[in-house]
């Protein structure tokens, strides 16, 4: 079946599954053949609203009828979630491919949950709510290439993607593209902070700052040459680039990225051996 065709159920209808859910339906996916099982009216009553599609309060018989299982809640309760959906799930041929997108989780654990080896882990990240994110995907070995392409149809409704040949690896996602976004935001805020004390409004300030970094971003990506050399430049010694970087060189910026970095990858890892047994 070609994705259109699916019918797709979320568990969770928080903002990575709106995302999802809106990039879908925009790919030609009919809201009729989407559900989602969300316990927060509130939340419950603005994703019906929005896109139209069945949003239940809790796990029916009714996700029976779907032929992919999309898992989006947080990791800390996905095990106490996997056991209350599975009775109502298919068996056998007719079983789900299941895609779960919380941090940590470890796909062989969901398939152990859910009896199932048809499962796809991803991890996206925030930018998928404008169509600009970049997931992460591994799969068990008993996800069949239809499978995969299936997975990857839906997330890249959303962005990017990026398939790796070890599920190990999705902990490093996690920490560099899942978390990401979050970096960028703390150096926009400080950009921001900055233009503030140098005189200017914070509406100023966030045009600078935000600019600044979708373009660079932009010229990183549209360039073939690695960071480093963009970055030599526009620095030139003794100017003002230069002044700026020495002085976040002495303050330890850089090496103090790369250990935020590795202890989200360390989290991760963590997740999954406390929430995974």
């Amino acid at each position: 079946m070609t994705l259109e065709q699916q019918r797709i159920g979320f568990i969770g209808a928080g903002n990575m599954a709106q995302a999802l859910i809106g990039g879908l339906i925009g790919r030609g996916v009919a809201a009729e053949r989407i559900r989602a099982i969300e316990p927060y009216a509130q939340t419950r009553d603005a994703v019906q609203a929005k896109y139209g599609i069945v949003v239940d309060e809790v796990a029916s018989d009714a996700l029976g009828a779907c032929s992919v299982i999309v898992l989006a809640v947080k990791p800390q309760v996905m095990r106490a979630v996997a056991t209350e959906i599975a009775p109502h799930l298919q068996r056998g041929a007719r079983a789900p491919l299941i895609v779960s997108v919380a941090a940590g989780i470890r796909a062989r654990d969901l398939g152990r949950w859910l009896d199932t080896d048809r499962v796809v882990r991803v991890m996206p990240n925030t930018p998928a709510l404008v169509g600009a994110g970049i997931t992460g995907m591994a799969a068990l070995p008993g996800a069949t290439a239809d499978d995969r392409a299936l997975a990857e149809a839906m997330l890249r409704a959303v962005g990017e993607v990026v398939w790796v040949d070890d599920e190990a690896k999705l902990d490093g996602v996690t920490a560099l593209s899942g978390s990401g976004p979050a970096y960028v935001f703390l150096f926009i805020e400080a950009m921001q902070e900055a233009a503030a004390r140098l005189g200017f409004t914070p509406e100023q300030g966030r045009q600078l700052a935000v600019a600044t970094f979708a373009g660079a971003a932009k010229l990183a990506a549209q360039s073939s040459e690695p960071a480093s050399v963009l970055r030599e430049r526009v620095t030139s010694k003794g100017g003002t680039t230069y002044a700026a970087l020495t002085t976040m060189g002495e303050r330890g910026v850089k090496e103090a990225i790369v250990d935020g970095v590795l202890a989200a990858a360390a989290r991760s890892v963590e997740l999954g051996d406390e929430f995974g047994r």
